[in-house]
């Protein structure tokens, strides 16, 4: 097999995600044989550093040997079953686990196999709930610059201008109130107080707030005071609406603490998980809420309020047998200490981007590094003039139009650390 061979295959058959495929009349795709650690592989020997953990889900590096190890015992003792009356004990040892890591008070745990499945599950649960206390409130609110997946309702309460443009009929009512507009304290005050003016008027319609702690992924990995968090559960708390922390980008380790809700020691109503949950290996989310949200829907089959909601793969036994093998390794390598190590170098290298004169900013948190661009049009495509360069200097950067990011996998060297931050260096000031 060649890398013409596979691309010429592929483009017969194959609708690739998030891609005009006109593009790929000019753009080649990357086709890729095999991965090891950080770097991608193609059919000609050509190397890629991962720095985004392809599409931020990969924590310990490609084919790591431990995972591999637990998903191949796994296999040959249980591949999947029903969780419907069913349970086996990878899920069971799962459920455990992150009920302990988790903040205090999240006791039950609700699987899907993706992020945006599990932001579903979230607001019906949410609405449901209400619904079961004998309250219609049916309004989400979100954050402006928001994003939290491509199914219909979690597309509703994001804020994508181009994903508004073309679904928004289709979409459940929302609300959007403003985020921080930058990281300092007293821009998380002002969107607080936002927000409580927004509650004080419609409470009793406002079944929660759904918000992504510290970062905005693909909202150009905008950041904000970890203090939004904690007014915002305040406020939530006085006006009865639930809080929904969606981690499922910035979970397990990725903001310096294992999830970005424990940086402002605050519970969310439902923490919703998934992306780092089996360290990039197999689909696997979750929904992690309290025993009072779980009490409402616990009762005689005859009150028909049961929550209604179902996967067939929900709790699959490969992908918990992945995830069990990934909480292993942050158990026993001591990750999150590790993490603030590599954190630190990689701020050391950010700084010099600040001299590049079409540089707006850089920003950090944990393991998440941002450079923003400036002086560019949209239809100058400069991220992808970058993304083209990374390529050939052998780092795979996937920038967020003119937001050049780096999220690599948490096994990375400083050597490549160097190598991947550099390449985007040089594009930069290229460009």
């Amino acid at each position: 097999m060649t890398n013409f061979e596979l691309k010429s295959r592929d483009l017969g058959v194959l609708w690739h995600p998030c891609t005009q495929m006109k593009d790929h009349e000019t753009l080649p795709l990357i086709p890729i044989k095999k991965a090891h650690g950080v770097y991608l592989e193609d059919f000609e020997g050509n190397c890629y550093i991962d720095a985004i953990s392809s599409w931020w889900v990969n924590l310990f590096g490609h084919t790591n040997s431990y995972i591999n190890a637990k998903i191949k015992e796994q296999l040959d003792t249980l591949e999947h079953v029903i969780l419907a009356g069913f349970t086996h004990e990878q899920v069971v040892i799962l459920s455990e686990r992150l009920v302990k890591l988790s903040p205090d008070g999240l006791e039950k745990c609700f699987y899907a196999d993706n992020g945006s499945s599990a932001v579903e599950i979230a607001l019906k649960m949410s609405f449901h709930a209400h619904k079961n206390s004998g309250k219609e409130k049916s309004i989400f609110v979100s954050l402006t610059n928001s994003y939290h997946g491509e199914t219909i309702g979690a597309l509703s309460v994001g804020d994508v201008k181009l994903y508004k443009d073309t679904y928004e009929p289709l979409f459940v009512k929302t609300i959007q109130t403003s985020v921080p507009k930058d990281m300092s304290l007293e821009a998380a005050k002002i969107a607080a107080s936002e927000f409580e003016k927004l509650c004080s008027k419609r409470a009793d319609e406002i079944s929660a707030i759904i918000l992504e702690p510290l970062v905005q992924g693909a909202g150009s990995m905008h950041m904000y005071n970890k203090e939004f968090l904690v007014l915002v559960r305040e406020i939530c708390n006085k006006y009865d609406i639930h809080l929904i922390a969606d981690e499922v980008m910035v979970g397990f380790g990725r903001t310096g603490e294992m999830f970005a809700c424990g940086s402002a020691n605050i519970t969310p109503d439902f923490l919703v998980l998934s992306k780092g949950l089996t360290g990039g290996y197999l689909p696997l989310s979750v929904v992690l809420t309290t025993n009072e949200i779980y009490a409402k829907f616990y009762c005689d089959y005859s009150e028909h309020k049961a929550f209604l909601h179902s996967h067939s793969y929900t709790g699959n036994a490969l992908a918990c047998a992945a995830a069990n093998a990934t909480l292993d390794l942050f158990e026993r390598d001591n990750v999150i200490e590790k993490n603030r190590v590599t954190a630190k170098y990689m701020s050391n290298k950010l700084s010099k981007f600040q001299e590049l004169k079409n540089v707006a900013s850089v920003r950090q948190t944990g393991m998440i590094c941002a450079v923003e661009l400036k002086g560019y049009k949209p239809e100058d495509r400069v991220g992808l003039k970058i993304y083209q360069y990374g390529l050939k200097n052998g780092v795979l950067l996937r920038p967020l139009g003119h937001i050049i990011y780096f999220m690599p996998p948490y096994i990375i060297t400083e050597k490549e650390c160097d190598k991947m931050m550099d390449t985007a260096y040089e594009a930069i000031k290229l460009f």
